[in-house]
């Protein structure tokens, strides 16, 4: 089966990312043909600092391989170095309805959150990321639940495409873990887990024992006390409560009755705790990669130059039947 996933540089890798998309990268790595990519060009949309881009898609790189992505088992690239991701992202506009963008809800958000870089870019986000998935006629495509709506757009794209010009590309499905598929903030549960918040809103992959206990100590709960699953009344503890389950990989009714009558400081220092231990692992991969630059170096052009290979391929025939060869 054919996979295709990306993550923005935009910040640090977090427990979200890593429990809603990372995490079924490694398992899917294992059985299928994956291509997983750090999208830069998709993080243009909103404002960034040009000398940090360079850094921040380095150590996104280095948080997929200490995550587990394993590059001899998985095309792992930068979107920018294929230059058949823009080619295909406009050609694709001319099929997509300007309609079906400005009802986004990622677009609606973004322009609201930034109103003085309301770009095209940011309306063309989603032609973009169909652009991505289509050149590699993937099937599946392991995302959150937010994203959604992103694969399907790319569905009716690919199915406008295909009816105009003859059949070219697969329907890509959306592959969603059946729990962790959006991880909320930990100081405003309503809200998923963002790198573009403050960072008391997360837990990074890579944050030290001290930061992990004091951000989950700090936890947005209620003044309910009772440690029970209920998302609509208590958010925050049931956030917390989804956390816990992933990491402990038990279900959440056996987590309520193991803490049944006790209070939420001690569920909140023991998750601290399972966090902890649990991130072991990826910190000091990440310290032996992060130093690493040429070794991540030779990776991405390995990565591009497989990925350049197939979306070559792809493109010939687009612009065969688009008339343009």
């Amino acid at each position: 089966m054919k996979i295709f996933s990306g993550i923005q540089p935009t910040g640090e890798i977090h427990i979200g990312n890593y429990l809603g998309a990372i995490k079924q990268w490694v398992a899917l790595q294992k059985n299928n043909d994956c291509v997983f990519s750090i999208v830069d060009l998709h993080s243009l949309t909103i404002p960034y600092e040009p000398k940090k881009l360079k850094k921040r898609i380095f150590q996104t790189a280095a948080a997929f391989l200490a995550a587990g992505v394993d590059p001899k088992k998985s095309i792992l690239f930068v979107q920018s170095h294929v230059y058949q991701h823009a080619e295909l992202c406009w050609l694709l506009n001319t099929v997509c309805p300007v309609g079906d963008l400005q009802r986004m809800t990622q677009y609606k958000e973004k322009a609201k959150q930034f109103k003085g870089n309301i770009n095209a870019g940011l309306l063309e986000y989603p032609v973009l990321m169909a652009a991505d998935i289509l050149l590699y006629k993937t099937e599946k495509v392991p995302v959150g639940r937010d994203q959604i709506q992103h694969v399907e757009i790319s569905r009716r794209i690919a199915r406008k495409f295909n009816q105009r010009f003859g059949k070219t590309f697969i329907e890509p499905e959306a592959l969603m873990p059946k729990t962790g598929a959006k991880i909320m903030a930990l100081n405003r549960p309503e809200k998923k887990m963002s790198k573009s918040l403050p960072p008391e809103n997360y837990i990074s992959l890579f944050d030290s024992p001290q930061k992990i206990k004091k951000k989950i100590m700090a936890a947005v709960t209620d003044n309910d006390k009772k440690i029970k699953y209920d998302p609509k009344r208590k958010p925050g503890i049931s956030n917390l409560l989804t956390i816990y389950s992933l990491f402990e990989e038990e279900p959440i009714p056996k987590i309520e009755a193991r803490f049944k009558n006790k209070g939420y400081g001690e569920f909140k220092e023991l998750l601290a705790k399972l966090l902890i231990e649990s991130l072991k692992p990826f910190r000091q991969k990440e310290r032996e990669i992060s130093s690493q630059e040429e070794y991540i170096q030779k990776i991405f052009r390995e990565g591009a130059k497989k990925a350049r290979h197939t979306a070559a391929e792809t493109m010939r025939e687009v612009r065969k039947k688009m008339g343009l060869i």
